[in-house]
């Protein structure tokens, strides 16, 4: 009976064998990588950086969306290291850390800067910590256009426009802007603003028309900031963690994750330095279209 059973206790060993070791593996790897694995295998805070101008949420929102499900991880830190950027990017950016924070808490770490859309997706969090020296808020919109128009008729140059409707080529550089073409931008400028005022209101329980008088594009630093109420704590990101270990409920020095980076191909690493340098070279950034950005 015992020889019968021998096959069968070996083959369990064996099997237990190669669970342990691939799990071993794993843990291995998401250490060295920074990745956490689906294993709720100790208590992690998880680190989501945004950082330089915001022109895409889809890495953020990622990020998020995996740390928010995972359960080894016990609450996250966003670090914000941001002017702002697009509205459409913002927006949908803030919107996940709400989701977020409904789950697990979410606590915002500023950098030298989150100003204009950084700000905005660091309303909802349930937390915001910043430096004292921080550039924060500017809680605002702008639209720019550069019009060339003078300079094409100086060297012979004359657009020929055909559109489907007066307004179609609203904001173009080769003519100049009319007096309802201002009023149409200014509509869409007012509203987007009362939509970042509605959302800073919402995320920090605050009243809308306080909001709305420190809503008028300046800037903060981060010890301003915590005394209109726009920031909860003064701090590092160190301090970030420890308040966010604690929110989690976690006992001790946490485990701090980030999330994998993605090694650039070649051809991604020469265009991305080169835009760099670009911008370096130009020292200032202009973005098309409706932008939460503090314009440095």
């Amino acid at each position: 009976m015992t020889m019968k059973k021998r096959p069968f206790l070996i083959a369990f060993l064996l099997l237990g064998g190669l669970f342990v070791f691939f799990l071993l593996l794993a843990l291995c790897v998401a250490s060295l990588t920074g990745k956490p694995t689906n294993f709720p295998i100790g208590e992690k805070i998880a680190v989501v950086e945004v950082l330089g101008v915001i022109t895409d949420s889809a890495s953020a929102i990622e990020h998020l969306h995996n740390f928010r499900d995972n359960d080894s991880i016990k609450a996250i830190v966003l670090r914000v290291d941001s002017p702002g950027g697009g509205v459409g990017p913002s927006q949908e950016i803030h919107d996940e850390v709400r989701q977020v924070a409904t789950v697990k808490p979410i606590v915002v770490s500023m950098g030298s800067a989150a100003a204009s859309g950084g700000y905005y997706i660091a309303a909802p969090a349930d937390l915001i910590v910043a430096n004292p020296g921080t550039i924060t808020g500017s809680i605002g919109v702008i639209m720019e256009f550069t019009n060339i128009q003078d300079l094409l008729e100086k060297i012979g140059l004359r657009s020929q426009v055909v559109k489907s409707g007066k307004h179609k080529d609203i904001g173009s550089p080769v003519r100049p802007m009319s007096v309802e073409d201002r009023e149409i931008l200014q509509s869409m400028i007012d509203d987007v603003h009362s939509q970042f005022i509605e959302a800073v209101a919402v995320g920090r329980e605050m009243d809308p028309e306080v909001v709305r008088q420190l809503a008028d594009g300046r800037i903060f630093t981060g010890r301003q900031a915590k005394e209109l109420g726009l920031v909860d704590e003064l701090g590092g990101l160190q301090e970030a963690l420890r308040i966010a270990a604690e929110m989690g409920g976690i006992d001790g020095e946490p485990t701090v994750v980030y999330p994998p980076k993605e090694k650039p191909r070649l051809i991604d690493f020469l265009i991305e330095e080169s835009l760099n340098r670009l911008h370096y070279a130009l020292q200032q950034e202009r973005t098309a279209g409706l932008q939460y950005i503090w314009q440095e």
